[in-house]
């Protein structure tokens, strides 16, 4: 298998977002890639056993992208070798009423992972500056001070919630919370080769919505505004990795590659070690069970 290395996909200059790949070949086939990923998998899955008794890091997984682009059946892969008690994900819909009576920010400052946890956003805060900048009429659901028609929401606006949005990464991080941000980069090509094998298996019709041909025609605003979001908020302390999702079992084991080979550089993630006075006793112990 052709070798990769986080640096590959990691965004750590301005780009501009048709030149990001949506396609790579790691020169084996299917089968092959989803024995490396399965092995990735696992080893991920220690190092959250380790995470989970050590309590001192949280890691935040965020994945976004278009339609169709593979969020909910790479959680699925890259995931299953996990310990349920060790993650949790959310999905964000559209927001309820409850979450429209708080800032944008609150329903994902609460669903944030606690120490020694996974948590994975599928689809995050980044939803507040592209589909309400692709569709900024959403943004008078939130009845927010100083917003009062659509000529409010000009540069200013953007500029003061991209900084938000910078200084909240950049507070859980500083606070033990470990972050990758994975765009699912997919071709418009691919997005409709999936679109219509939703609607040409019975099986998938259910994940079919109108909707998705309405945001479709919408393509070329989306990318404009993942690429000023790709470049404002990729930092050091929360990355983002652009990664190529036209092939889905090679997108999975990307973003599972990069989990690894970032958290095994963690040398102080490990197992507490028991106080003195009980390592002491171990052998008391063993003889107290083994006599019962």
């Amino acid at each position: 298998m052709k070798k990769i290395t986080i640096e590959d996909f990691k965004i750590s200059s301005q780009i501009k977002i048709k030149d990001l790949p949506t396609s790579i070949d790691l020169g084996v086939n299917k089968k092959s890639i989803e024995r490396e990923l399965r092995t990735v998998s696992e080893n991920l899955a220690d190092i959250q056993n380790t995470m989970y008794a050590h309590g001192k890091y949280a890691v935040l997984m965020c994945i976004q992208g278009m339609d169709t682009a593979g969020k909910d059946s790479l959680i699925r892969e890259v995931f299953k070798e996990f310990n349920v008690r060790g993650i949790v994900a959310h999905s964000f819909k559209k927001p309820t009423e409850l979450e429209l009576k708080h800032d944008y920010l609150w329903r994902h400052v609460i669903a944030l992972p606690a120490r020694g946890k996974f948590g994975i956003f599928n689809r995050t805060h980044y939803e507040n500056v592209l589909v309400t900048r692709v569709h900024p009429e959403y943004l008078m659901y939130e009845n927010m001070p100083n917003v009062n028609s659509l000529d409010d929401i000009d540069d200013a606006f953007w500029d003061k919630r991209f900084n938000e949005i910078n200084n909240f990464e950049k507070h859980i991080a500083d606070n033990g919370t470990i972050v990758f941000k994975f765009f699912l980069n997919i071709s418009k090509d691919e997005q409709k080769n999936r679109l219509l094998r939703r609607l040409n298996k019975p099986s998938k019709n259910w994940k079919f919505s109108p909707d998705d041909l309405d945001e479709r025609k919408c393509w070329d605003d989306y990318q404009t505004y993942y690429e000023d979001a790709l470049n404002r908020t990729s930092k050091a302390h929360a990355p983002w990795y652009n990664i190529p999702a036209d092939d889905k079992p090679t997108a999975r084991y990307v973003v599972a590659k990069i989990l690894y080979d970032t958290l095994k550089e963690y040398k102080d993630i490990k197992e507490p070690e028991l106080p003195a006075k009980q390592k002491a006793n171990i052998d008391l112990y063993k003889a107290q069970l083994e006599n019962e």
